[in-house]
């Protein structure tokens, strides 16, 4: 499972997290207060978090907020946050309806003066009123987004510690399993809680600094960059955590029954172990996105936009390491498979190693014979070969009888090249022709290879030289207008070269085929592959495509000589917070 992976569903077909646990303020040692004419409360909204309140966006608003016992927080203070976030939460949900009114095409107008309730002095200076709402809405949407990253936390720390408490400490738990197993299962979690609830204490101190939060990033960034490794640990250990948990269901009948019954447990309201096993891999994507939407809401070339994307920048190299170490455990056992069913009728090629990974495999078909004798009379004009092509390495090979693989040929990746060739009928559709500078042999080789599609024929030229022009624009040349799509249906990959797509990712498209495949890179994390089209939309206003690379460039723009000299100078945690 890589990072970002949709959490599973409830019993009624519902996505719901852990982190989604409704909690009673009285079980968290909180205090609570109902909001007068808050909408969410005439609707039973029983949404509450462990100390703290979490906007609910479109899907309405909080009827109770949650507050810590502390002589810094007062009750008046918690009411005037609550009517705020109220306030923003319905607003927000108001205009999010009469969108899809708009779109829908029913004539239905709505305007910002309709979803804000305005008092009598207001009403008599309309451009002040302008004024005001345009600012308001600015500097509370900045909030809103500081202000979920901190209540989000509260939540995961909270479902965290259930996993603790009602699983990982579980007596007759602990004698079932083997301290090997025990480990295995739960990885670190206890050092995963541990910085978490060291982050959210800081987090609620800053709230407490001023109950208008000013930034978080710069304790993003110093966690990020200090104690996140703690999640590379536990996200590298998934291969083998997700085997343990099988096996174990399948060969303990006594856990399995232990497991079936601390699920039925109202705290875990219906979710499975392997839900709550799962939270720090989708926590530490989910900050990412976070902070990204903390960036998009700040000023530009501002104080608080330089430490945003410091913070986003420490969250992406600690994702890419989280990736990066699940692959290499499941990498490993899957060259070790590869290496058994090779037989090499050259000089052996070692083909096990810890900078190797398999990028794509599968049949083709060799057209046989010299060049000057191809005609359509030949006997046998295609024979068929097997390619293994890894991240330095192409082996090419005959499959023979006991799932064994004959190697006659190879070449490093950089030294492929391919064409593909013009239409030329029926029987040549879809072939291109595959030129090996430096073989086995030391001398240049050329394949000329049939595929059985138009998709399948691109998305080999495409692994094979990743570096060709393609029909689009490139990813480095997104000055240009390329053509965009969205993602409207999620898409788990099948194949190597193959693009997982979540819904609503914006990718630009570098190629794509008569046959409904694209080659996109997302946005938001550079990451390539081929996706089928029936998954996607396509942009087609200009003035979209141009937003979205804007923001693009915007968080991933790079250091420049002189923002690089104000980090080393700048003390994160003790600037001016206005």
């Amino acid at each position: 499972m890589k990072l970002g992976d949709t959490i599973p569903s409830t019993a009624d077909g519902k996505t719901q997290a852990p982190g989604d646990l409704s909690c009673s303020p009285t079980q968290t040692g909180a205090q609570a207060w109902p909001l007068p004419g808050c909408p969410g409360r005439s609707l039973g909204c029983g949404w509450r978090r462990r100390g703290l309140l979490e906007p609910l966006g479109a899907r309405g608003c909080l009827c109770f907020l949650a507050v810590p016992t502390r002589p810094q927080t007062t009750a008046a203070a918690a009411r005037e946050v609550a009517g705020r976030v109220c306030s923003q939460s319905t607003r927000r949900g108001a205009l999010v309806a009469a969108g899809r009114r708009r779109n829908k095409g029913d004539g239905t107008k709505a305007s910002c003066a309709s979803l804000t309730p305005r008092s009598e002095e207001t009403k008599n200076h309309p451009h002040q009123d302008g004024v005001t709402s345009h600012l308001q809405r600015i500097l509370s949407s900045r909030k809103e987004a500081m202000f979920e990253l901190v209540t989000s936390e509260a939540s995961y720390y909270k479902s965290l510690s259930l996993l603790v408490s009602h699983f990982v400490e579980n007596e007759r738990l602990k004698k079932l399993l083997h301290p090997s197993e025990a480990h295995i299962l739960f990885s670190n979690v206890l050092d995963v809680m541990g910085v978490s609830e060291r982050f959210l204490l800081e987090l609620e101190r800053r709230m407490e600094e001023n109950i208008v939060i000013s930034d978080v990033c710069d304790i993003v960034y110093r966690y990020a960059a200090n104690h996140f490794s703690v999640y590379i640990t536990y996200v590298s250990n998934q291969t083998y955590q997700e085997r343990t948990y099988k096996q174990l269901l399948q060969e303990k009948a006594a856990f399995r029954e232990l497991i079936a019954q601390l699920e039925l447990d109202p705290k875990c309201r219906g979710l499975p172990l392997s839900s709550f096993l799962i939270l720090p891999f989708q926590r530490i994507t989910r900050l990412k996105l976070l902070v990204q939407n903390i960036l998009k809401r700040v000023e530009e070339s501002s104080e608080r936009e330089a430490t945003a994307l410091d913070a986003h920048k420490e969250l992406e190299l600690v994702v890419k390491a989280c990736n990066e170490g699940v692959r290499k455990m499941s990498r490993t056992e899957q060259m070790i498979s590869i290496q058994k069913k090779m037989e090499f009728k050259i000089k052996s090629v070692p083909i096990i190693s810890h900078s190797r990974w398999l990028l794509k495999q599968g049949e083709l078909q060799q057209m046989s014979g010299p060049k000057t004798s191809r005609t359509l009379r030949t006997k046998k004009l295609f024979r068929e070969i097997y390619l293994f092509l890894f991240n330095d390495l192409l082996v090419i090979c005959r499959q023979i009888p006991g799932d064994k693989y004959q190697v006659f040929d190879s070449a490093p990746r950089g030294l492929l090249r391919v064409e593909e060739l013009e239409d030329q009928g029926q029987t040549l559709a879809n072939v291109f022709i595959l030129r090996l500078l430096e073989n086995a042999d030391d001398r240049e080789a050329t394949y000329m290879l049939k595929a059985t599609s138009q998709s399948e024929m691109k998305r080999w030229m495409t692994s094979l030289a990743p570096n060709r022009r393609t029909k689009f624009v490139s990813f480095t040349s997104r000055l240009l207008d390329c053509p965009q799509v969205q993602c409207v249906h999620p898409y788990v990959a099948q194949q190597p070269d193959e693009l997982t797509l979540e819904l609503a990712d914006i990718l630009n498209i570098l190629d794509k085929t008569e046959d409904g495949w694209i080659f996109g890179e997302r946005l938001h994390d550079q990451e390539r592959g081929w996706f089928p089209s029936n998954m996607t939309e396509e942009i087609l206003n200009p003035k979209i495509r141009s937003q979205n690379l804007k923001e693009c460039f915007r968080v991933h723009k790079m250091d420049d000589p002189q923002r690089s000299q104000n980090k080393d100078r700048r003390k994160l945690g003790s600037r001016n917070r206005q």
